[in-house]
């Protein structure tokens, strides 16, 4: 019987999660600029937050993506102007993206235009909710990328 219920509770956790984030992906997927997926919005912010050249294969395992998903996403937003990418002179065979100064634009105007929603769901869970939730949703997060 511990077998069924601890069975249950990890369905039910899986089924939540799954559920949680479909819904939260279509929803910030319409409130994103015209033309901007959130695939694109996603390498945007990582590039901005760490501030740093990446190379595609570097991006591809941090978004757990095939590197094909992810030289497709660059393909794009090089294509609007939103990152350059350059040849590595270290290291002929690779290249390294940065973001432009019209991709920070860009990702700023996306988080603008979804930081209302988010800010609401937080406030209508709770902070302490949320932020009690935080540790769990991390450790499963690493725990997941330790065996992926």
């Amino acid at each position: 019987m511990a077998d069924q219920t601890a069975n249950g509770l990890a369905v039910a956790l899986f089924s939540e999660l799954f559920t949680a984030d479909q819904m939260l992906r279509n929803r910030l997927s319409r409130m994103l600029p015209k033309g901007m997926e959130l695939s694109h919005f996603s390498v945007l912010n990582h590039l901005a937050r760490f501030k740093q050249e990446r190379t595609p294969a570097q991006l591809a395992r941090s978004f757990h993506v095939t590197r094909g998903a992810m030289t497709n996403t660059l393909s794009k937003l090089e294509a609007a102007g939103f990152i350059h990418i350059r040849p590595d002179w270290d290291d002929a065979r690779s290249k390294l993206v940065t973001i432009s100064p019209a991709g920070v634009q860009a990702r700023d105007a996306a988080l603008d235009a979804i930081t209302p929603l988010i800010t609401d769901l937080v406030g209508e869970l709770g902070q302490e909710r949320v932020r009690a939730a935080l540790p769990i949703l991390r450790d499963l997060r690493l725990k997941l990328e330790d065996e992926g």
